[in-house]
C-alpha cells in the first residue's frame, strides 16, 4: 500500500482514467489518501476523510510515508483554512493559492509555509450558517467542493468540515448520519434537509436557515423557502425539490 497527499490547490477525482470521465469529487490542498492502485498515468485512491474512491493523475499528488499518513490521520488539532483564498509558499518563495476548507497543518510536511486565517477547534453549531453563506452564489459543479464550483453534498460536507465535523461525500450516505427530526419546526439553523426523486432516491441536500429558509446548491448556491412539501423557488413559483427527511447532525 502506498500513501499520498494533495500538494496542489484543487485536483479532480474521476470515476475512470480518462480525462473525459465523470468527476466524482475533488481533492483540496492537504487532503491525504491511500493509493489503492497505481498505474502509469493514473492512480486509484481512497480519500482518508470520507473513504471516497476515484482516479487522479499521478502528476497531481505527492507520495508520503505510511508513518506520515498515520500521523496526519490521527492528529487531533487539524488546521483548516478559513479564508476564501489564501496562499502557501515554498522554500523557493513560490506562492501557491489554496482555497476555503484546505487543510494547512500539513504544510511543513511538504516544505510549505502558511500565513492566513485558520480554525483549529470544533466550532459551535451556530457557525455552520456563517460558513455556508461564504459559498453563496458559487456556481453548481457536479463533484465540486470549492467556492468556484460545488455540488449539493459538497457544500454540506465542506461547511461541516470547516467547523470540525465529518460528513460522507455522497448525499445518500449523508442521509444515514445524525438523528431524524419529525417536523421542520423541530429543526435548528445548521441542520441538514434531504430530498428525493419520484423513485424515492435521495438526491439532494441543503442546510436549514432560520425563518423557514434553506441554503443549497442548485444552479448556484442559493437561498430558497422551505416547507413541509419541499423547496419552493420564488422566482420560478414552483417546488424544485420534494422533502424526504430532516437530520440533526450536531
Amino acid at each position: 500500500m502506498q500513501y499520498g497527499i494533495c500538494h496542489l490547490s484543487v485536483v479532480p477525482v474521476r470515476n475512470g482514467t480518462n480525462v473525459n470521465d465523470e468527476m466524482v469529487t475533488q481533492l483540496l490542498y492537504g487532503d491525504h489518501f491511500k493509493v489503492k492502485e497505481r498505474r502509469k498515468y493514473y492512480s486509484r485512491i481512497q480519500v482518508a476523510f470520507d473513504n471516497h474512491e476515484g482516479w487522479i493523475n499521478n502528476k497531481q499528488y505527492q507520495l508520503i510515508l505510511e508513518s506520515d499518513f498515520k500521523a496526519i490521520h490521527t492528529k487531533k488539532e487539524q488546521r483548516i483554512n478559513t479564508d476564501f483564498i489564501a496562499h502557501v509558499s515554498s522554500n523557493q518563495q513560490l506562492l501557491l493559492p489554496i482555497l476555503l476548507g484546505s487543510r494547512i497543518d500539513i504544510s511543513k510536511l511538504i516544505d510549505h509555509s502558511f500565513e492566513g486565517n485558520a480554525t483549529t477547534v470544533t466550532q459551535s453549531k451556530s457557525n455552520l450558517v456563517k460558513t455556508a453563506l461564504l459559498y453563496l452564489n458559487s456556481p453548481y459543479l457536479s463533484g465540486g467542493k470549492t467556492p468556484f464550483g460545488i455540488d449539493a453534498s459538497g457544500l454540506t460536507q465542506m461547511v461541516y468540515k470547516i467547523n470540525g465535523y465529518k460528513l460522507f461525500r455522497e448525499t445518500e450516505k449523508q442521509a444515514s448520519q445524525g438523528e431524524p427530526l419529525s417536523f421542520i419546526e423541530e429543526s435548528e439553523p445548521g441542520d441538514l434537509v434531504f430530498f428525493d426523486d419520484n423513485d424515492g432516491i435521495i438526491n439532494h441536500v441543503g442546510i436549514i436557515l432560520k425563518d423557514n429558509y434553506i441554503i443549497h446548491a442548485h444552479g448556484k448556491v442559493r437561498i430558497d423557502r422551505i416547507d413541509h412539501t419541499g423547496i419552493f423557488n420564488v422566482q420560478e413559483k414552483n417546488y424544485s425539490h420534494k422533502l424526504r427527511v430532516i437530520k440533526k447532525i450536531v
